[in-house]
């Protein structure tokens, strides 16, 4: 059985999901934009894409399926789940719709879906990149948010109070869009920006699969840290969460129905939702799993076999499912886990980090992996897009992996030297 894979970044991705594929026995080929980043063995079967083109994508997928088979495809990332779908679509193979997929991609879109389904949605409208922000701020109410219409990760991502913040922001996201590495993705959605009311309350994230329409809850995340603002930068997920149960049942009800909305039907979707006195506010549902390493906090046993036999990762579960298999077999494992994404504190250079195996050492602690590179340039969000790396978590209760987490996190000493500005000399 082969499984493509499509995936916009690579290194601990292609490890994690090879060696699902090695588990599940399944031959696995990545589509993807950065063929030489990947590591052997892949390289070499590898099928070269470009995400902003995606009929191109599509015929060299095609034309590589005519001799290779085939049997089931896997998203990593926003950017190729439209591709993924046409390809799907074309070859008979269950799969999200490729006009869902461009619905989810675009948060407009996505709030024009969900409005006209009836689920709650802020006040938004949207307007052009190019748009004056003194003349937008004086005719709105605060607080609010700006944001990008396709940037994932809260990337982008601003709360207003008064209209001189509006328009700091409005400006700032400007410039975020008009960057090389936002422009090299030629996306028309770029030059567009959605303004809405901000929406207060607790957030939480929903992991699941579709199958066959219906959706399968396999972790439901607490964000114990509030996400007020004035960005969003997400930093502690853990499970089970411990809203009440007729929240979690209105939380999953209302991102089933989000998802219909939207026109997704078949395969991992990752969900954001706010919730308050008024009900559940769905911020996104995304055709594609959890992104980063946060994939790493969840492992899953069959259903009538719990706390026995070894657990499988989420990346296992989902290769099963795009060569198949029913999730409905399979259950999170009984104790609770939660992931720390770690925040960028400041920009400069990255020039290490003390204090790891303390973090390690620490009780609950199942790993602590840095992802960032020593010289690397550290930019925070709004305007960044990666974190310094990632602490995993086990423990009896939400509670105690939470603190686990933090207290891992209080180990850690990072280095970051202020970035020095090039200098220009002259010859007289």
């Amino acid at each position: 059985m082969r499984v493509l894979l499509f995936a916009t970044t690579t290194g601990y991705q292609t490890r994690s999901f090879g060696e699902a594929a090695a588990r599940v026995g399944a031959d696995l080929v990545f589509a993807t934009d950065r063929c030489d980043m990947l590591e052997d063995p892949w390289q070499d079967a590898a099928i070269p894409v470009r995400f902003h083109d995606e009929d191109g994508s599509v015929t060299a997928i095609l034309e590589r399926a005519r001799t290779h088979p085939i049997d089931g495809i896997l998203v990593v990332g926003d950017r190729p789940t439209t591709i993924a779908a046409m390809v799907s679509e074309t070859l008979g193979l269950p799969g999200h719709q490729p006009m869902a997929t461009a619905v989810a991609r675009n948060k407009l879109l996505t709030r024009e879906r969900l409005r006209d389904s009836d689920l709650l949605v802020p006040w938004f409208f949207p307007t052009d990149v190019t748009a004056d922000p003194r003349e937008l701020a004086a005719g709105l109410s605060y607080p609010c948010v700006v944001k990008p219409l396709s940037l994932s990760g809260s990337r982008g991502v601003m709360r207003a109070d008064d209209e001189a913040s509006f328009v700091e922001a409005f400006l700032r996201l400007r410039k975020l869009l008009a960057s090389p590495d936002v422009r090299a993705e030629r996306d028309e959605a770029h030059d567009g920006v959605l303004v809405e009311g901000f929406i207060e309350g607790w957030e939480f994230a929903l992991e699941g699969v579709l199958h066959h329409g219906s959706l399968y809850e396999l972790a439901l995340f607490d964000k114990p840290d509030p996400l007020d603002g004035p960005f969003f930068e997400e930093t502690i997920y853990v499970t089970p969460s411990l809203a009440p149960e007729p929240m979690q049942r209105d939380i999953v009800d209302a991102i089933s129905r989000a998802a219909a909305a939207i026109g997704l039907t078949h395969g991992p979707v990752h969900a954001e939702c706010r919730v308050n006195d008024r009900g559940v506010y769905v911020l996104e549902v995304a055709a594609r799993p959890i992104g980063g390493l946060c994939a790493g906090a969840l492992r899953f046993e069959k259903h009538e076999a719990r706390g026995k036999g070894s657990p499988i990762s989420l990346e296992e579960l989902l290769l099963r499912h795009a060569l198949g298999e029913s999730p409905d077999d399979w259950r999170r494992e009984a104790l609770a886990s939660g992931v720390m994404m770690i925040p960028i504190p400041k920009p400069g250079i990255y020039r290490g980090v003390e204090g790891v195996e303390a973090a390690r050492a620490v009780r609950g602690i199942d790993d602590v992996r840095i992802t960032a590179k020593l010289d690397q340039k550290l930019v925070p969000l709004p305007e960044g897009a990666s974190y310094l790396g990632f602490i995993f978590a086990r423990a009896d209760t939400p509670a105690d992996a939470e603190q686990s987490l933090r207290d891992a996190h209080a180990c850690l000493r990072f280095a970051i030297d202020p970035e020095v500005p090039m200098v220009r000399s002259s010859d007289g």
